[in-house]
């Protein structure tokens, strides 16, 4: 009974730091891409002497930053204990091993908060200090620990980007009135949580039809730490504006645009569609200015509906280590995204509104699906209150693939 009690003691010990060392891996959001966000604290007699997180991809991982820190305060990390939110890792990257680094300053004890599913390490990592004679513990915490890490645990593992399809709408399920008019669904509370989503993501996702009627910016408007994600743009006949914000800024903020080069191809060759576009040169010539202003064009191939096929795309942004998306793409491309199987997870903005309409907009479009057992399964929401609006997050459940085409 009473080294149970001891035990629990020691778990709630645990639990304790290793929480500290969540708080300092999301210092990391937005900066360590396609990289884990990853939090250290070394402790020592039950006191805390050194602290550190995955900064920035290419950088110090978060042990060492740790370690780092400890010599900074002159601490002495022999003998401590360090706690890390993922298993240490045992290869040469852009750094050494952290097993080395916990190794060679003396560590006695480790506590990990989840195992990592790269298989360059995929539990080597505790392998090897376990055969140092190095005292291991864990998983501890590891529920929280993933969930801190579900865009790498996806990435790494599919090596696809993890997509959240986000919307904002009004009690009545429109994302606009029948006029378009749609500023602003939400409060200014919801819709700085949406940009703290865009920092923390690799890219941010649209279609041509919300470019042509919104000529939005899609960066990140935080005043303190912004990060702008990559912008990609699903443009299937590359009929985006040369004159749009997003050709304009695209040598500031990195661009790609997703095309079929047939579609494209038609396109051009359409004397009306060309009219519309206000530009009746080649698609060649275009695609050449474009690259000009700092636009990176992605030839993608066809799907069944002629468009860009979302599940190549995923795998091409995939191979240029853009891990996670937010797909902000009108309905017609929501419709496709959840229709090709690539939606991940959906963040519904749900504002105290009702505009009515028939012909409103609804958040997913498209040709929708015929029958209601064949509908995309969520699961249960986790509801957080923003203002007078609110914030619900589902991930999208494993579907029938047979409904996939549906």
């Amino acid at each position: 009974m009473y080294g149970e009690s001891i035990m629990n003691e020691q778990e709630k010990i645990d639990r304790e730091w290793m929480r500290l060392a969540l708080e300092l891996a999301g210092r990391g959001a937005g900066h360590v891409s396609p990289n884990p966000m990853v939090g250290a604290v070394i402790v020592k007699d039950g006191k805390l002497i050194g602290e550190g997180w995955h900064e920035y991809c290419g950088g110090l991982h978060a042990e060492r930053n740790a370690l780092a820190d400890c010599r900074k305060k002159r601490n002495d990390p022999q003998g401590a204990t360090i706690y890390v939110t993922l298993e240490p890792c045992c290869h040469y990257g852009k750094t050494p091993p952290c097993t080395e680094a916990i190794m060679e300053n003396g560590l006695s004890r480790v506590v990990f908060g989840a195992w990592d599913p790269n298989p360059l390490v995929a539990g080597k990592g505790i392998d090897i200090l376990k055969k140092a004679g190095i005292e291991t513990e864990g998983p501890v915490m590891e529920e929280e620990c993933r969930e801190k890490n579900k865009i790498f645990f996806h990435y790494i593992t599919s090596g696809m980007p993890y997509v959240i399809m986000k919307y904002a709408m009004t009690s009545d399920g429109k994302i606009a009135c029948e006029t378009g008019d749609s500023r602003w669904v939400t409060g200014e509370t919801a819709r700085r949580r949406v940009h703290k989503t865009r920092r923390a993501v690799s890219g941010i996702m649209a279609g041509i039809g919300t470019v042509l009627s919104d000529d939005p910016m899609l960066n990140c408007r935080l005043e303190q730490d912004p990060v702008d994600p990559v912008r990609i743009i699903c443009d299937s006949g590359l009929r985006i504006p040369e004159d749009s914000q997003i050709v304009r800024t695209a040598g500031k903020i990195r661009t790609i645009v997703a095309y079929v080069p047939e579609r494209a191809a038609e396109y051009a060759a359409d004397p009306k569609a060309a009219e519309k576009a206000a530009d009746g040169m080649i698609p060649e010539k275009k695609a050449e200015r474009l690259a000009e202003c700092g636009v990176e064009l992605l030839p993608v191939s066809a799907g069944e509906d002629g468009r860009v096929d979302l599940r190549e795309l995923m795998r091409l942004l995939g191979e240029r280590k853009i891990d996670s998306i937010l797909l902000e793409g009108g309905s017609e491309l929501n419709f496709s995204a959840l229709r090709a199987g690539i939606v991940t997870a959906v963040q519904v903005y749900l504002a105290p509104k009702l505009v009515g309409g028939a012909g409103a907009k609804t958040p997913v479009g498209g040709a929708g699906i015929a029958r209601m057992a064949d509908a995309v399964q969520l699961s249960s929401p986790k509801m957080t209150f923003l203002g007078q609006d609110i914030l619900l997050e589902y991930d999208v459940l494993p579907q029938d693939t047979e409904r996939k085409g549906s």
